[in-house]
């Protein structure tokens, strides 16, 4: 991990980017229609894990029978930016480090390559269900919380007023690439070039490794079971959490000890 105290906006380093593109060519292609209707997955668990590129390389390479890559308009991989919103006090952020049953994230995701902008409210009750809901955001103004946003911000996460509140404290950019295994109805998403920068400027790239998550139904998906059988088990990360606490040290992140700790060390 290479980390800066400047903002030299570095999107996606291009060895590592270039590395996955290679590892995922041969793969078919399927058409972002065609997943949806073999792997919605509207009722899914998600593991996450970081592997380096040769681990990657392996487990691409041994489920080529299985696999299928996201093509559209020709591409396979595409950049995504999320801008995450949170209050003087970062309330989201140790709502969420301390594990509250009832907790909330806001953040604008932005698909860099067609400029779209959506302003996504996670929410999750006292019964540990999470609620996702979106609402269309002006691209241009993708770091900021208008009143129209608020309003459906402080409905969403039933606080009147604490919209207002809410700044822009951290911004992550990278490169997704999604995968389907058809066999088992699976979806497989790689993330590479993960860069991230706080409100301060401080910003720190994980440029030799990738973020690999498996979407599935209950049961564990052979995706899963490769990595599991290679000795590498399920990280708990956070693009938002791990991000300010990797920039923040001072910010209690008991949740992510282990991943900072192997991951995130900063030399």
């Amino acid at each position: 991990m290479s980390v800066s105290t400047t903002n030299p906006w570095m999107v996606n380093p291009a060895a590592i980017s270039s590395t996955v593109a290679d590892a995922v060519a041969s793969l078919p292609a399927i058409s972002l229609a065609e997943l949806n209707d073999a792997a919605a997955l509207q009722v899914r668990v998600d593991r996450k894990y970081i592997l380096t590129v040769p681990q990657l390389e392996t487990l691409v390479g041994e489920q080529l029978h299985r696999l299928a890559s996201l093509e559209i308009d020709g591409a396979r991989s595409f950049a995504y930016e999320s801008v995450y919103f949170d209050s003087p006090e970062l309330r989201s952020y140790h709502d969420a480090a301390h594990r509250r049953r009832k907790r909330f994230k806001v953040r604008t995701r932005t698909y860099l390559d067609d400029q779209t902008t959506v302003l996504e409210i996670k929410t999750r009750d006292g019964r540990g269900s999470t609620i996702k809901e979106r609402h269309a955001h002006s691209f241009d103004h993708r770091d900021e919380i208008d009143c129209r946003a608020g309003s459906f911000v402080d409905a969403s996460i039933g606080v009147p007023g604490f919209a207002a509140r809410l700044l822009p404290v951290l911004t992550t950019e990278y490169r997704r690439t999604t995968l389907v295994d058809l066999d088992d109805i699976a979806r497989v998403t790689i993330d590479d070039g993960l860069r991230c920068v706080d409100w301060s400027g401080g910003s720190f790239t994980l440029d030799d490794r990738v973020i690999v998550e498996t979407k599935s139904s209950r049961s564990p998906s052979t995706t899963d079971r490769l990595l599991w059988a290679a000795g590498i088990r399920p990280s708990k990360i956070s693009k938002f959490g791990t991000g300010l606490a990797a920039l923040h040290p001072e910010l209690p992140s008991n949740k992510w000890h282990q991943t900072l700790r192997r991951h995130f060390t900063t030399p």
